[in-house]
């Protein structure tokens, strides 16, 4: 079997650590170089004609873009995972149209990364990791939607909404009660307060309104569920999502 040689471009230091150890766990598996620098990460990449590229696209000097372009001048055939804390569908594109084959939402589990690098390997999923790649594929396809609407990742409200989501998933009866049955449960994970929950998701909800992308919403939920100004309670939100989730077998 192949050794597959995995170059880790990234400008954390304690997540690029994590990062190598899940890869060099694997059975076959080589990290052939670790970097924070885009200009070393091309050196490297032409150097060490890695297999698959792990690539943050915030790096120092040379940005992960630069990196896939000069990749793509070099021809050289790796495969990129694209991580990054942006949620603009122009960005996300851009990075797929320069061949990355995965763009993940930061932040992401190292693990995570490490069973995307395995799929684009062409590796069967083991059986001790199927349940956590169901929760992961939930937390993806949550995040997508939040992409989708305009629910920027960077505010508190981003990860309560999807803590209260994935709740409702599992018992969606947890809806008809989100003062006393949702938010201090979510406020106790966070180390926060059930009001401070329930003002952070009201905002999230929020942006994404002010944000103008209506139609985005109604097109994620399949009906013209709101007009112009019209905005969901949290609930009501969290319910619509669930529901979708719930239908598509994602639960």
């Amino acid at each position: 079997m192949k050794t597959q040689r995995v170059l880790i471009l990234e400008s954390n230091e304690v997540f690029a650590k994590e990062l190598k150890e899940q890869i060099a766990s694997r059975t076959g598996w080589e990290v052939c170089g670790v970097s924070a620098s885009g200009e070393e990460g091309i050196a490297l990449l032409k150097s060490e004609e890695p297999d698959i590229v792990i690539l943050s696209l915030f790096l120092k000097g040379f940005d992960g873009f630069t990196v896939m372009e000069e990749a793509r001048r070099s021809e050289k055939k790796c495969a990129f995972i694209v991580m990054g804390n942006f949620s603009d569908d122009k960005i996300i594109n851009r990075a797929i149209a320069l061949g990355a084959r995965y763009y993940l939402m930061k932040p992401v589990e190292a693990s995570v990364v490490a069973e995307r690098a395995a799929e684009v390997a062409g590796e069967p999923l083991k059986r001790e990791s199927l349940e956590r790649r169901r929760a992961n594929t939930l937390d993806e396809r949550i995040s997508n939607i939040f992409i989708s609407i305009g629910i920027p990742p960077h505010i508190k409200g981003y990860a309560y909404l999807r803590e209260g989501i994935k709740m409702a998933v599992e018992d969606p009866h947890v809806i008809n009660n989100v003062t006393k049955g949702l938010y201090p449960v979510i406020g106790e994970k966070f180390q926060t307060s059930a009001s401070k929950v329930e003002r952070a998701i009201r905002h999230a909800i929020e942006v994404a309104w002010n944000r103008g992308r209506i139609d985005a919403v109604n097109a994620i939920f399949g009906a013209r569920v709101y007009i112009g100004t019209e905005k969901p309670t949290n609930s009501e939100f969290i319910a619509l999502v669930a529901d979708k989730l719930i239908l598509e077998n994602m639960g």
